[in-house]
């Protein structure tokens, strides 16, 4: 935890573009939370209070950096004062002190929270919801949960416009950025539901060094693969090349990639980039492009595709939606860095005997078994059971069992049904890692 984190820092916040103050008046966030998404009424409104709410949570990172910077002076300067292309001129986010979920996000057991776990859990989502909105009148005005486990069933559902909508109040409410639209993977057809992701970690480097890495990744044919980048401080040409024509191949063979820590890599690019400023290679310029599309984020990537056509003065690449792609946070303890993790489909239910048969299978001749459940959008209540069981022998047999990239509602339930320990704590036998806003 941060040496400022009673400001309610976001973790992994958006890239700011502007530091601004805020305003001298900005409705009151009571007069907003009325059990529904939100009042604004039209999108020049909406984009006026998500730049608000950016700016105040840019300003508190600047106040935070001030400060620490006084206190500790053998750290780096900030900033290399370079001009960074596009207009969310980014600072890699900084990583937490553990891969655990912050305690805070986990209040006491409530009622809502429960009930609508529940509901979601039964396939009942628009009573979940609107148990969840009510809840925000009065739980959610001092817990992040149910605003956390909102956004979960919003992007599960496909419904960004409420997202981003509510995602306003929850900036406004709370002074920190509002999350990013992250939606689930597209399954891909005549594919297996549970696949064994190869995971590959890098850092603090990435050069040259890293093609053999990359080349076993290539030659492993697996599936899926998970990339994770959140150690990263350094990148020179030759391992942007690399890294860049590796990411081109996944993409072009639509392997199904998770991208792990990817505002970190995309901060230390953005880091070494001038408008303007032709450096020996452009392949950090292409990698940040390559990274902006696999993130589905086209705005940043015109901008800073016209940031590289002004540099070198040629046609920039252009926008393709990816497919297959999601992010995540990255696995900041070393025992889940490398290796491999068994990816649980989007549903999980009670007649899934083939889904826990390779569970077992794959545990098999493990000491821990890392279960990744960044596309798993809901397990039923009779389905939870029955993993709740699968799972608890496995720890009765001496594995350590973890189930990562959680979304809120699905840890909800999880911990509702007994299963794990809600402040991850080392020793426990099955931990349960819920993702971060």
């Amino acid at each position: 935890m941060g040496l400022f984190s009673f400001l309610k820092r976001k973790n992994d916040a958006e890239p700011q573009a502007h530091l601004a103050p805020r305003p001298d008046f900005a409705p009151p966030p009571e007069t907003r939370l009325r059990g529904e998404p939100s009042r604004l009424g039209t999108e020049a409104e909406r984009e006026r209070q998500r730049e608000i709410a950016r700016a105040t949570a840019a300003k508190i990172d600047e106040i935070e950096l001030a400060f620490a910077s006084d206190i500790f002076s053998d750290e780096p300067a900030w900033g290399s004062g370079a001009r960074h292309p596009a207009a969310g001129a980014a600072v890699a986010p900084l990583p937490a002190n553990d891969d655990q979920p912050d305690p805070a996000a986990v209040p006491a057991s409530a009622p809502a929270v429960d009930e609508s776990a529940i509901l979601y859990a039964n396939g009942q989502a628009a009573a979940a919801e609107q148990l969840l909105l009510d809840a925000l009148t009065t739980l959610g005005r001092h817990e992040r949960l149910p605003w956390w486990m909102l956004f979960d069933l919003y992007q599960a559902d496909g419904r960004e416009e409420v997202f981003e909508s509510i995602a306003i109040d929850y900036a406004s409410h709370f002074e920190t950025s509002p999350p990013a639209w992250k939606p689930l993977p597209a399954p891909a057809p005549n594919r297996p539901a549970a696949v064994v992701a190869l995971a590959e970690t890098f850092g603090p480097t990435i050069d040259a060094a890293v093609a053999p890495h990359l080349k076993r990744v290539l030659d492993a044919g697996a599936p899926a693969v998970r990339l994770d980048f959140g150690r990263v401080t350094r990148i020179d040409p030759d391992g942007a090349a690399c890294l860049l024509a590796a990411l081109q191949t996944l993409r072009t063979k639509g392997s199904e990639l998770v991208l792990a820590g990817a505002d970190t890599l995309m901060g230390t690019l953005r880091a070494m980039l001038t408008i303007g400023v032709r450096g020996p290679s452009q392949a950090p310029w292409l990698l940040l492009l390559e990274l902006l599309l696999l993130t589905n984020r086209e705005k940043e990537f015109e901008e800073a595709a016209m940031d590289y056509c002004v540099t070198y003065e040629v046609s920039p690449p252009s926008f393709e939606a990816p497919r297959r792609v999601s992010t995540a946070a990255p696995a900041l303890d070393a025992g889940a860095a490398h290796g491999e993790r068994f990816m649980l489909p989007a549903t999980v239910g009670a007649a899934d005997s083939a889904l826990l048969s390779a569970i077992d299978a794959h545990a098999d001749g493990r000491d821990t078994l890392v279960l990744d459940c960044s596309r798993l959008a809901r397990i039923d209540y009779a389905g939870a059971g029955l993993l709740q069981a699968r799972l608890a022998a496995h720890a009765g047999a001496g594995k350590r069992v973890e189930l990562r990239e959680l979304n809120h509602l699905v840890a909800a339930l999880l911990r509702l049904l007994g299963v794990g320990r809600a402040d991850g704590v080392d020793g426990a036998s099955i931990l349960l890692y819920p993702h971060r806003y």
